[in-house]
């Protein structure tokens, strides 16, 4: 082989292996990346939904909470009116057998008297409560029985004005204040009930009286005032049902 002939060869070598290039890179992995990627998006996926139902779920159970929170309330408000009208009915039946009792007629002594003349006895005197007795009983049956709410308030503030030193008045200023408060005439009710818990210290119905207090004044937004009176029950009155209803109305304002 002539020299020519190798010096063409060699040319045609090293053009042929300059045409070609560097080898491209192939990327053995990249099925394996993409299944991956397609396994990544489902996880992401399927926890999103996951966290979708979880928080459906938290919504459901904080409903069903609220709407039980809103029944035991209801109960509870139910609850405590039915105590405060059981003990007002059993206090104006203890106020009832004391007023009979009074009216019931004592046994008058024989008085000795000549032979062969007529036995006689002396006449009792009239009974001075009956009247207040009567006047505060017609009253309350306008309440109890009667359910004639409105037509009770003249009749006791009428009581009140004749029997202004009665056994009774303290629970005549009482339902009257309790009438008032039914009607939401707070000013009027807040004056019944502070009278009374200022002039009769000794009343059955001044702890109850204190609670209204407490109550109107939270009716009103005065929370301040509403929790001093209802600490007030709960010290002077400890024990009783009137402050476990104000222990229950702290609660609330706290």
């Amino acid at each position: 082989m002539s020299k020519n002939t190798l010096v063409l060869l060699s040319l045609l070598v090293s053009g042929s292996a300059i045409s070609a290039g560097p080898a491209p890179v192939v990327d053995v992995n990249g099925g394996n990346l993409e299944q991956r990627l397609s396994t990544l998006e489902r996880m992401v996926g399927t926890r999103t939904q996951m966290q979708q139902q979880m928080q459906q779920q938290l919504d459901s159970v904080q409903n069903e909470v609220n709407e039980l929170r809103g029944s035991v309330e209801l109960h509870t408000h139910k609850l405590e009116q039915i105590l405060e009208r059981q003990r007002e009915l059993y206090q104006e039946i203890d106020k009832r057998i004391e007023s009979v009792m009074q009216k019931k007629p004592a046994l008058t002594p024989m008085l000795p008297v000549p032979d062969g003349s007529p036995a006689s006895t002396t006449p009792a005197a009239p009974d001075p409560v009956a009247g207040e007795s009567e006047a505060y009983d017609q009253a309350v049956n306008l309440i109890l029985k009667e359910k004639r709410y409105d037509d009770a308030i003249p009749m006791f503030e009428a009581f009140l004005q004749k029997y202004p030193d009665s056994s009774y008045a303290a629970n005549a200023y009482y339902w009257l204040g309790q009438l008032l408060f039914n009607k939401q005439n707070w000013s009027e009710a807040k004056n019944k009930f502070s009278y009374l818990v200022a002039t009769y210290t000794d009343s059955t119905k001044r702890a109850d009286s204190i609670l209204k207090l407490g109550m109107i004044a939270q009716k009103q937004n005065n929370l301040s005032e509403a929790e001093q009176l209802f600490n007030q029950v709960v010290s002077e009155y400890a024990g009783t049902t009137a402050a476990k209803l104000a222990e229950s109305r702290l609660k609330n304002i706290k």
